[in-house]
């Protein structure tokens, strides 16, 4: 199945490394114009070193306003990832206020304000779009901190309540929901004890590699997924089915 993003324009947020890193690679080795957002400048610049022609916009996303001006700068956009996401591992009775503020600035809150600008300019030229947002199969099973969780099943919940307002000018907004991969932020993250429980938990007996991902993003982001909105795509080897 051949999927070509010629001519579009691509925004991937926290797309320094991990799997906003691949998604942002293989979109423009897909075709795609990418503008690839990150907080890390030195994370962006090794991405532009690799591939010169992707536009890097540095810019931190819990700060709204920083945020939304920083997107409208870059122009129409076709196909929108929200990726950026932080992870901060507490149990319920360990979670805190500012925990749960500093978690859904990020998790929840950028997606959302990003959305509302790419949406605003894609309502606007009246051509439609695509957005995917990195949420995690955290947002159906428990185990996992508390705020994180909760981020995730919001954006799950967010991201159908944006399918129904959108999909009449013909944008589609869907997630998808990765159980524990070994990116950057993954790996900071687990132990081994942790891999080999999910492994053991896991129906197909391993964890998804960062290509799983992305492929499911980029397919989500085609016209193959043509009347797909509204929907949470698990990628996780069946770990939600258990």
């Amino acid at each position: 199945m051949d999927i070509t993003f010629e001519g579009k324009h691509a925004l991937v947020t926290g797309a320094g490394q991990g799997f906003g890193r691949c998604i942002a690679t293989k979109l423009y080795k897909g075709g795609a114009t990418v503008y690839a957002l990150d907080i890390s400048k030195p994370a962006l610049d090794s991405l532009v070193e690799e591939l010169p022609e992707i536009k890097s916009v540095v810019v931190d996303l819990s700060d709204w306003d920083a945020a939304r001006k920083a997107v409208q700068d870059i122009g129409p956009i076709d196909l929108l990832v929200n990726n950026a996401g932080i992870y901060i591992n507490k149990s319920p009775m360990a979670t805190t206020e500012a925990l749960i503020d500093e978690i859904f600035s990020i998790n929840l809150k950028a997606a959302i304000n990003v959305t509302q600008v790419v949406a605003e300019s894609m309502i606007a030229r009246g051509s439609g779009g695509s957005i995917v947002n990195t949420s995690s199969v955290a947002s159906k099973k428990s185990g996992m901190s508390l705020a994180y969780g909760l981020s995730k099943v919001c954006l799950d919940h967010a991201t159908r309540m944006f399918a129904v307002e959108l999909g009449k000018h013909k944008i589609r907004i869907n997630t998808v929901n990765p159980s524990l991969v070994m990116t950057p932020l993954g790996k900071a993250n687990s132990t081994p004890e942790l891999v080999q429980a999910l492994k053991d938990n896991t129906p197909m007996g391993e964890l998804a590699q960062i290509e799983d991902v992305a492929n499911a993003v980029l397919y989500l982001l085609s016209d193959k997924s043509n009347f797909i909105t509204g929907e949470s795509l698990c990628v996780d080897g069946g770990l939600a089915a258990k």
